[in-house]
This record gives C-alpha cells, structure tokens and sequence, in this order.
C-alpha cells in the first residue's frame, strides 16, 4: 500500500540514518501554528485557527511515526506564529537545549507556523549548541483540510 508522506513524518525521517530508526529517540516540541490548526470544513482550508491542536493529537493521528524511532512530544507553546516574540523563542530555545542536553535523546523536531519558521530556526542556530540533528517543520495546510500536508499518512 502507497502512503504519502508528509511534513512531520519527513522531519523525523531527516534526523535519523534508515538503519537505525527503532533505537532512536526523537521528541516532538509542538509550537503551535498551521501544522497545528483546525478547520470547521476539510473542503474549506482558508477559514481555519492555528495552534488548536495539542502535540498528543498530533502524533496520535500518525500512528505509523513510531516505526520510525520513539517518538514522544512536549507541549512547548500553543500560539500562532506571527504571535511569536522573544519571550517565546527563549522558551523554545530553553527547552531544545534541555532536550538535547538527556542522552537518551537522539533528535529533536520542531513544529511551528510558517510565518515565523526561519527566524525561529536562526535564533536556534545562535542558541543551541549540539551535534544533535534539530528540524524546524511547518505546514501550508491545516490538519483538518483536505490533503494535509503537515501531519497525516494517507492510504492512495
């Protein structure tokens, strides 16, 4: 069976070499955003809200991302990411530092909104100091829209 792959599934494949994804560890640090947004309307994907759906959902809906490595999520902020200032992106450095500072922690993905995605992944750059693989994953797309390109493994 073909499966599309999408923004998170693609992260988490990113960080890790293909022949060793079930002893690694990847968490999750969700932000908010498109990627995590919902619609009332799969059909209408212009009248959503970001940052509505919580990292759990998030990875539940993808039940597949743990044949990849052990996934596990925190919950860093829940915002919109034009809402994004640099009280938030303290936040999120502070707690990828913390993350990739366990040893037991191989990679760390983050998801965040587009609007502010590569001021978020510069200011890391400066901030977090690690071998550790770090990717910055958003989406166009909320989850609840028709083809959602951030979040979902889809049977063809």
């Amino acid at each position: 069976m073909k499966k599309t792959v999408t923004a998170l599934a693609l992260a988490i494949g990113m960080i890790l070499p293909l022949s060793s994804y079930a002893k690694n560890n990847v968490v999750v640090v969700a932000t908010g955003g498109t990627i995590a947004g919902a619609g009332a309307s799969s059909t209408n994907s212009a009248t959503y809200t970001a940052a509505k759906v919580p990292v759990d959902d998030l990875l539940n809906a993808v039940p597949q991302i743990q044949n990849l490595a052990n996934v596990t999520g925190v919950q860093a902020l829940q915002v919109a990411s034009e809402s994004i200032t640099d009280k938030e992106l303290l936040t999120i450095a502070r707690k990828v530092n913390e993350l990739v500072k366990k040893p037991d922690v191989n990679g760390v993905v983050i998801t965040h909104g587009t609007d502010t995605l590569e001021e978020t992944a510069y200011f890391l750059s400066l901030t977090v100091h690690t071998d550790k693989p770090i990717v910055v994953v958003g989406s166009m797309r909320p989850p609840s829209a028709l083809s959602a390109d951030g979040w979902a493994f889809e049977p063809l």
